[in-house]
C-alpha cells in the first residue's frame, strides 16, 4: 500500500519520539531520513529535538538535498550521509542516526560490537564496526561509511554514534535499538569477567536460521566466522592478508573448538586455492 506524505511524515515523528524517549538522542542530535524514490525522500529538519516533532517540520528533498517543498525547516546537515547509504544499497528504505549512550561508548572507546554473544545479535545484526572518524556534516562521514555499506546494517561512527538502515522506517530503528542493546549486553559481560562466545557449529545453526526467517539485509557472518560458516568456504572471499589475520586471531571470531593447526591447514588450503 502506497503511503501518503503525511502518513510518512508521521511515522518520522513517531521514531524520532521513540529515539528520544529511549535516550538515544540529547537536545538536537540525530537524523532519521525515509526514501520514496530516487529523487524523493522525506528527512528530519536540523536544530530540532526529535522528541518534539510535528509532520509539517519534516522536510520532502530531492537526490541532492535540495527542498521539494518550502518550508521555514532546514533538512538536517547530515542527509548527505543518508544519501551515501542509499546510493550503496538500493534496497535501504529508511536510515536512522541516532547517539545511544553505550553503543556510541563503544564507538568512543574504539571497540567494534563483533563478539558472538547472543543468537538474536548473530541472527538479526550479525556485527557491528566501527567507521573512521569524520567531521559532522561534511563528505567525510560518508566516505567512511563506504568499507562497511555491503556487509552491515548498522555501523558505529568513531566518537559520534551510530546509523542503522533497512528496508523500512521500523527495521532501522529496530536495529538502532539492537545495537544498544547488544552494546549493553557486551558492557556488562565485561564487567562481569567477560564474555563467552557462541561455539562455531552452534553459529553455523544460527545462520541458518537468519536464512529461513528470510531477514532483509546483510550479514557479515562470512567475514567473521570463516572456519565454520558454509563449511568454512567463505574464506574464499578473504585476501590472504584477512585469511592470516583470522588465523593469527586464533581462527574465526565465535570461540572455535578446532586445533590452530587444522584452522591453519584449512584456511591455507583456501588461500593457495585463490592463486591457483
Amino acid at each position: 500500500m502506497v503511503k501518503s506524505d503525511y502518513e510518512i511524515k508521521k511515522e518520522i515523528c513517531e521514531i524520532g519520539r521513540r529515539i528520544y524517549l529511549d535516550g538515544f538522542v540529547a537536545a538536537n542530535d540525530g537524523n532519521i531520513s525515509v526514501k520514496v524514490d530516487d529523487n524523493t525522500y522525506f528527512t528530519t529538519p536540523t536544530g530540532v529535538s526529535k522528541g518534539y516533532m510535528t509532520p509539517e517540520m519534516i522536510c520532502k528533498v530531492d537526490g541532492q538535498g535540495n527542498l521539494k517543498e518550502q518550508n521555514q525547516w532546514r533538512p538536517s546537515s547530515e542527509f548527505k550521509m543518508h544519501l551515501r547509504v542509499y546510493q550503496e544499497r538500493p534496497d535501504v528504505k529508511s536510515v536512522v542516526h541516532a547517539h545511544p549512550p553505550i553503543a556510541t561508548s563503544f564507538a568512543i572507546a574504539g571497540i567494534p560490537l563483533d563478539k558472538l554473544i547472543m543468537p538474536e545479535a548473530i541472527i538479526f545484526l550479525g556485527a557491528v564496526p566501527i567507521a573512521e572518524y569524520g567531521t559532522p556534516s561534511t563528505m567525510e562521514i560518508p566516505d567512511s561509511l563506504m568499507p562497511y555499506l555491503q556487509d552491515y546494517d548498522a555501523l558505529l561512527l568513531a566518537n559520534h554514534g551510530a546509523l542503522s538502515f533497512g528496508c523500512d522506517l521500523n527495521t532501522a530503528f529496530f536495529r538502532m535499538e539492537s545495537t544498544e542493546f547488544y552494546a549493553k549486553l557486551l558492557f556488562y559481560a565485561r564487567m562481569l569477567g567477560g564474555e563467552k562466545e557462541i561455539p562455531c557449529g552452534e553459529v553455523k545453526k544460527l545462520i541458518d536460521l537468519r536464512k529461513q526467517f528470510n531477514v532483509s539485509g546483510k550479514h557479515p557472518m562470512e567475514k567473521l566466522c570463516p572456519s565454520c560458516y558454509a563449511g568454512g568456504d567463505a574464506v574464499k572471499d578473504l585476501t590472504p592478508s584477512e585469511a592470516e589475520a583470522k588465523v593469527g586471531a586464533g581462527g574465526c571470531s565465535c570461540g572455535s573448538d578446532a586445533s590452530i593447526e587444522e584452522i591453519v591447514a584449512r584456511v591455507t588450503k583456501k588461500v593457495l586455492e585463490q592463486y591457483k
